[in-house]
């Protein structure tokens, strides 16, 4: 047997494993905490497996603890949790399951440790590392799932057809491992997802909603929407974005494929910005271009309003997928109906006021909204694709020197110039100059109100107190 004790170097191993000892218990860490030690990956919570009740551990490893420690039990679920100084530690009771057709809620029975492995997902959360200490760091590898991890390679350690009829949510899951590591779902896995996918019907959309934000969050999130097109889990999820899978051919003219396209765009926004909403403002942006697709005899096909149509079909979409559907929701259905102003702007002239037109109506979704803009470039025209990117920068200086005006402007006192002469009775001159300078600054240092009462207070007092002298 392998032994890897300096995967384990935290103490809470050695302190947990010695609470089981004296319990004459076996426990070992398991799942995603052990895939993530040889991943060199972080991971805040540690699951524990051990033979026998994982919520007896629990409680002794708590007192073992002491202060500070706090003990949470699930009693239906026969898990408890233990957190301490930021550790999460998570304990189960080896086990083994059965499924019901219609239900992805298992029969849970108690089980050995490798019965308890191979109700795992995927080999490479299918290891275990023991914490016993005539037995520390030894490794338990039932399904090769260190090979799989060196090979980048997604697999299920039985059966894949009665792993994801048992339980559809692994189909997301694998798709969702594939995407944050990068790695390949195993042919025959693979084909088991396309035969299962109808299963995915019996998840609640909650769970799915979790994977696909997953799936968003990651580095490269097309991957995940590219496999979950193939596997034929798109067409029940989000059949808008399968609609855009495609090239239509009219008298020898086609549109370009909107779904790759897509996954472009949202590519090069996953590569500009972590933000999740815009990440999604970028996979809808041309969700709306399969029902607004026309073919005109002068302009060929035509897309026309897809981004007011489309701007409109986001609240349905989050509502269904079951995301948020409050300031989230709004800020991705603005992008969608914003996304293609940039590029209109350069094409007629970038004045101040076209420019200030769409500050007024991006607001807090400016920059994200120049971040689609950019990412929706995907000509294969490198001389409009610069062209437009030189453009897009001209745009963003004038954002600045735009906004700086305004606030400039916003600065100015209630009282002028001729207003201080009538008010001291002073010609035209220097004095007048002094108050004048003296009030803005105060008025930009919000040192005085905005009303034109605390402006002739502030220049009386300072005419009274700090009068001018040549």
């Amino acid at each position: 047997m392998t032994r890897l004790p300096h995967l384990l170097d935290n103490p809470i191993f050695a302190q947990v494993g010695d609470v089981a000892d004296r319990m004459n218990r076996e426990a070992y860490v398991v799942g995603g905490y052990v895939r993530d030690l040889f991943l060199q990956r972080p991971s805040k919570d540690i699951d524990f497996v051990t033979v026998g009740s994982g919520i007896e551990l629990a409680r002794a490893v708590g007192r073992a603890l002491g202060r500070g420690t706090h003990v949470n039990v699930f009693h239906s679920y026969g898990t408890a949790q233990v957190k301490r100084r930021g550790l999460e530690l998570e304990f189960v009771g080896a086990r083994r399951e059965s499924y019901n057709r219609d239900s992805r809620n298992p029969i849970v029975e108690d089980g050995t440790l490798n019965d308890d492995i191979a109700r795992r997902d995927f080999t490479i959360n299918a290891m275990a590392l023991c914490v016993n200490a005539d037995r520390f760091g030894e490794l338990i590898d039932n399904y090769n799932g260190i090979q799989d991890l060196n090979n980048g390679i997604i697999r299920t350690p039985l059966d894949p057809d009665i792993t994801f009829s048992d339980d559809p949510l692994r189909m997301m899951r694998a798709i969702r491992f594939a995407t944050q590591l990068q790695f390949e779902i195993h042919p025959e896995t693979f084909e088991a997802i396309q035969r299962n996918a109808e299963r995915i019907k019996i998840i609640v959309m909650e769970r799915i909603a979790t994977e696909l934000q997953k799936i968003m969050a990651s580095p490269k999130p097309s991957i995940g929407w590219v496999l979950l097109m193939k596997s034929g889990l798109l067409k029940l999820i989000l059949p808008e974005l399968q609609a855009m899978v495609g090239v239509e051919v009219m008298h020898g003219r086609a549109h370009k494929d909107n779904f790759w396209h897509t996954m472009q765009v949202l590519d090069n926004v996953a590569a500009a910005t972590d933000d999740i909403w815009t990440r999604w403002a970028a996979l809808l942006h041309d969700i709306a271009k399969p029902v607004t697709k026309r073919w005109d005899d002068r302009q060929g096909w035509t897309f026309q309003n897809h981004n007011f149509v489309g701007s409109k079909m986001v609240p349905r979409i989050f509502s269904r997928l079951k995301l948020p559907g409050g300031t989230e929701m709004r800020r991705v259905q603005k992008l969608v109906e914003l996304h293609m102003r940039p590029a209109a702007l350069v094409e007629d002239e970038v004045t101040d006021s076209a420019v200030r037109r769409l500050i007024n109506y991006a607001e807090e979704e400016l920059e994200p909204l120049m971040i689609l803009a950019r990412a929706d470039l995907t000509t294969k025209n490198p001389e409009k694709k610069q062209r437009f990117l030189d453009s897009y920068d001209i745009v963003e200086s004038k954002f600045a020197d735009i906004v700086a005006k305004d606030a400039d402007r916003a600065f100015r006192p209630a009282i002028n110039g001729n207003d201080i002469m009538e008010l001291l009775g002073l010609p035209q001159g220097r004095e007048v100059g002094y108050y004048m300078q003296n009030l803005t600054q105060a008025s930009k240092d919000c040192e005085i109100g905005p009303s034109r009462e605390d402006a002739i207070e502030y220049v009386l007092n300072l005419y009274h107190t700090r009068p001018y002298t040549p």
